[in-house]
């Protein structure tokens, strides 16, 4: 297919890029979308795969579907208008700047159909990062056994392929998801005896601007209510303050030991229960997936939750000059906080990219959705952010890289043997970070067991030490594994 310029080129088609994509081209913009999965929507709007051939899809746990519909039928009506071009089962490994345009390189996923053959790169005046997050998790013993799985996970699991990941399944971790998850799990016929959250919904309203915040945001509460009260017609009960700090079992989980925290997440002798189960969803909230945007030098900033979000302005525009991002990534804040922010960034890119495009100021109302939405996220954040002592339930023994089997022992040794002072040094004498998934699940723990670690970074690169923040992610050239054959068909560099 003959490579063609596009006004905008979106990353993700979650709720932020879906959006951006379909107000952008309402606004006259030519816009590309690509995305690695097989059908738009992202996480939060999974739905069953076609080959599973359900009859009642509606029946699964979404929320927010008459928005997925309606923005779903905006997409099909500019793509049949030729306005946007729609590429899923595209994974983008590389973007690239020469003034004035953007070009991105992209590889054909493994679930794509075999029909499907690359697309050449894509060239844009402007770009947008709407890649979304993954799951944080904090280990513990046992979390490496068959039937431990990702909050975020066993949803997707009962979302994408209409099971679950046990019948007796205890929820732990914390963040306003457990309680989503749980009720969905309870709705399609699991045992949830118990919800285990690390934190305290007290929380919220640990101050007076923040109580304002709350009652600013009437529907996020009575949305927490029917949680709370689905899950009591499930006879589930919700542990707060406690974290499940051992699983147990041969083949698989068996059963999790819970243990009540102390306001810096520490065990509390003699408060540890043992509850049976055959399965465990654990989480502890999401992180920003920042690996393009750090490729490209976006400055980042420490979110409230303790993870590294992206530094944005009012209108959503990166520290890099035509590079913009909407949703997760510069921040945690949910699915509706999300689609506020892709319409409010086609705005603000419609007004930059071509005044040809019919845009115009971002309406009021939109702005104002997105600060009151943005505040109860980072007030949430800060509630459910992991306490500093929660690595005293972390044994010597325990596996904190689970790629390449580091035990917590070998990077405690790092630091008191070693002379390792940061996450850095002891990913290099410990392989901790190096394997398949590049640190994104060791990535808390190591910077906890460092006691400091990589904040947020400025335009420039320059870092700061945050205590047991995050780390932020490494700056690298690709994105993702990328096949040779991919690199191999890359035209040669032009002659200077």
């Amino acid at each position: 297919m003959q490579n063609t310029t596009t006004d905008l080129a979106v990353i993700g088609a979650g709720p932020a890029g879906l959006a951006a994509a379909v107000t952008a081209a309402d606004l006259g913009l030519t816009v590309t979308l690509l995305d690695a999965g097989a059908r738009p929507g992202g996480q939060y709007y999974r739905h069953p795969a076609p080959a599973l051939a359900a009859t009642r899809p509606q029946a699964a746990p979404h929320y927010d579907r008459r928005a997925f519909t309606a923005l779903l039928r905006r997409l099909q009506a500019h793509r049949t208008a030729a306005r946007i071009r729609y590429l899923p089962h595209h994974h983008v490994w590389s973007v690239t700047h020469a003034d004035p345009t953007w070009t991105l390189h992209a590889r054909t996923t493994e679930s794509a159909p075999a029909t499907q053959k690359p697309t050449t790169p894509v060239t844009a005046r402007a770009l947008l990062l709407a890649t979304g997050s993954y799951e944080r998790q904090l280990p513990f013993p046992g979390w490496t056994l068959p039937g431990v799985v990702g909050a975020g996970g066993a949803q997707a699991m009962l979302k994408g392929g209409l099971v679950l990941p046990g019948r007796r399944i205890v929820v732990a971790g914390s963040g306003p998801l457990l309680l989503a998850v749980a009720r969905s799990l309870a709705g399609a016929g699991a045992r949830v005896p118990a919800v285990v959250e690390a934190a305290a919904y007290t929380g919220y309203a640990s101050s007076a601007a923040n109580t304002v915040t709350l009652l600013r945001n009437p529907a996020k509460l009575t949305e927490g209510a029917r949680h709370g009260a689905a899950l009591l017609r499930a006879h589930t009960r919700l542990l707060t303050r406690h974290a499940v700090v051992e699983a147990h079992g041969t083949d698989r989980v068996e059963a999790v030991t819970v243990a009540r925290l102390d306001r810096d997440w520490r065990p509390l002798p003699g408060t540890a229960r043992r509850i049976p189960c055959d399965a465990l969803a654990v989480g502890h909230g999401l992180v920003p997936e920042l690996s393009l945007a750090t490729a490209l030098g976006c400055a980042t900033r420490t979110a409230p939750d303790g993870t590294v979000a992206l530094a944005l302005d009012e209108d959503l525009r990166t520290s890099v000059p035509g590079v913009w991002s909407a949703g997760e990534t510069g921040g945690i804040g949910g699915a509706q906080l999300a689609l506020a922010e892709g319409a409010l960034v086609a705005h603000s890119i419609a007004a930059t990219v071509t005044a040809a495009a019919t845009s115009g100021p971002a309406p009021t109302p939109l702005r104002r959705t997105r600060t009151r939405l943005r505040a109860f996220a980072d007030a949430m954040g800060a509630a459910h952010r992991p306490g500093p002592g929660w690595p005293d339930w972390l044994p010597d023994a325990t596996d904190v890289c689970r790629c390449e089997e580091v035990p917590a022992g070998r990077v405690r040794e790092a630091l008191t043997e070693l002379g390792a002072r940061d996450a850095r040094t002891v990913k290099l004498l410990t392989r901790a970070g190096m394997g398949w998934c590049q640190g994104r699940m060791c990535g808390p723990a190591v910077a906890a067991l460092c006691g400091t670690a990589k904040g947020a970074t400025t335009a420039k690169g320059a870092t700061t030490a945050t205590g047991t923040d995050m780390p932020a992610p490494d700056r690298r050239p690709l994105a993702c594994p990328v096949p040779l054959r991919d690199l191999a068909q890359l035209p040669p560099p032009a002659a200077d």
